[in-house]
């Protein structure tokens, strides 16, 4: 259940990225809301996962991983970023390295 959760965190990390764009300075209200409400949660299900069966630094690395990986990824679909050959392999590198984590976690 410990990972499950981690990725729900780092779900809602790529959602708190992606409100971000659009509370123009925290004055967009719905958006600072939504903001504020994944952000919360991702910081819970990080301490969920991390609580007792994932080592902290592994949990928080997966986290970020998550979190960075799927902002990438939706700036580049949905907001037009570059999908350079060199970024999508440096994404996959960020993925290699997750699973890698995961892997040697020991959990």
């Amino acid at each position: 259940m410990a990972w499950f959760y981690l990725a729900l965190g780092g779900l809602l990390e790529i959602g708190f990225t992606t409100c971000l764009r659009f509370t123009d300075g925290f004055k967009n209200v719905p958006w600072t809301l939504a903001f504020v409400v994944c952000i919360g949660l991702s910081m819970l299900f990080l301490d969920m996962a991390t609580r007792s069966a994932i080592p902290l630094g592994t949990g928080y690395a997966i986290w970020t991983g998550i979190g960075a990986i799927g902002t990438v990824l939706i700036g580049m679909v949905w907001f037009g970023e570059p999908a350079s050959l060199v970024r999508v392999l440096l994404v996959l590198g960020v993925v290699g390295c997750i699973a890698g984590l995961k892997l040697t976690s020991g959990h």
